[in-house]
C-alpha cells in the first residue's frame, strides 16, 4: 500500500510540474505577445487554456483517489491538501495568462507606452515568484517559500508606481484614457499573478512546517 502511495505521489508531483511548466509558458507567451503586439501569439495562448484545465482536472482526480484509497494522516494529508490548493492557484495563473493575452488586441499599437512603464520588470519578478514557489513545493523548501512571500511586497510597490504613472498619463492626455484603463487592468493582472505565487508559498509552509501563515499581516497603505 505504501509503495502504491509513493508511486501515486510521484505521479501527482510530475503532473503538477507539467502544469507549472505550461502556465509559465503561457505567461511568457502572453507577455511577449503584449510587448510585441503579436495577435496570433495571443490567440494561441487563449487556445491553450483548455490544456491547463485538463491538468487541473487530472490533479483533482489524483488527489481524490489518493485520499480515498490511502486515508493519509499528518504530513501526507497536509501534502495532499497543499497539492489541491496549489493546483487551483496554477489554474488561476493560467487564467491570468489568458487575461493578459486578451489585452493584446486593444493595445497592439501602444507597445511604446507599455514599455515606458515598469510592467516588464513587474512581470519578470512575478514569473520568478511562480517558478520559485513551485520549486519550493517540489523540494519542500520553506525558506524559498518565504523569499517568494517577501517578493510580493516588491510587486505591490511596482503596481502602485505603475498606477500613479498611468494616472498622470491619462490626466495629461485624455485621449489615452481607454488605453490607460486597459493598462491599469494589466498591472492588476500581474499583481494577482504574484498573489497566486504567494498563496502557493504559504501552502508550502503549511505542508512542511504545519504552520498557517495565510492572512498573517496585511500590508498597510493604499496606492
Amino acid at each position: 500500500m505504501q509503495r502504491h502511495f509513493e508511486r501515486s505521489l510521484q505521479e501527482l508531483k510530475d503532473t503538477l510540474v507539467g502544469m507549472g511548466s505550461l502556465v509559465d509558458r503561457q505567461i511568457d507567451c502572453a507577455s511577449q505577445a503584449l510587448f510585441e503586439g503579436d495577435l496570433p501569439a495571443a490567440r494561441e495562448v487563449i487556445g491553450r487554456d483548455g490544456i491547463v484545465d485538463e491538468y487541473d482536472n487530472r490533479v483533482d482526480a489524483l488527489c481524490q483517489s489518493m485520499l480515498a484509497l490511502n486515508q493519509p494522516v499528518a504530513g501526507d494529508l497536509r501534502l495532499l491538501m497543499a497539492a489541491l490548493r496549489i493546483n487551483k492557484q496554477l489554474e488561476r495563473i493560467g487564467d491570468i495568462a489568458v487575461n493578459i493575452a486578451e489585452r493584446v488586441e486593444p493595445l497592439a499599437d501602444q507597445t511604446g507606452l507599455i514599455r515606458a512603464t515598469r510592467l516588464a520588470e513587474m512581470l519578470q519578478i512575478a514569473r520568478i515568484m511562480v517558478t520559485d514557489s513551485l520549486n519550493a513545493f517540489l523540494t519542500s523548501d520553506p525558506a524559498l517559500a518565504r523569499r517568494v512571500m517577501d517578493s510580493d511586497y516588491v510587486v505591490d510597490g511596482l503596481d502602485r508606481h505603475i498606477f500613479r504613472h498611468l494616472v498622470k498619463v491619462m490626466e495629461d492626455s485624455p485621449a489615452l484614457v481607454p488605453v490607460g484603463a486597459h493598462m491599469l487592468m494589466l498591472s492588476r493582472h500581474v499583481e494577482r499573478l504574484a498573489d497566486h505565487a504567494t498563496n502557493i508559498a504559504e501552502d508550502v509552509i503549511f505542508q512542511v512546517d504545519a504552520q498557517t501563515v495565510r492572512h498573517a499581516a496585511p500590508e498597510s497603505g493604499g496606492r
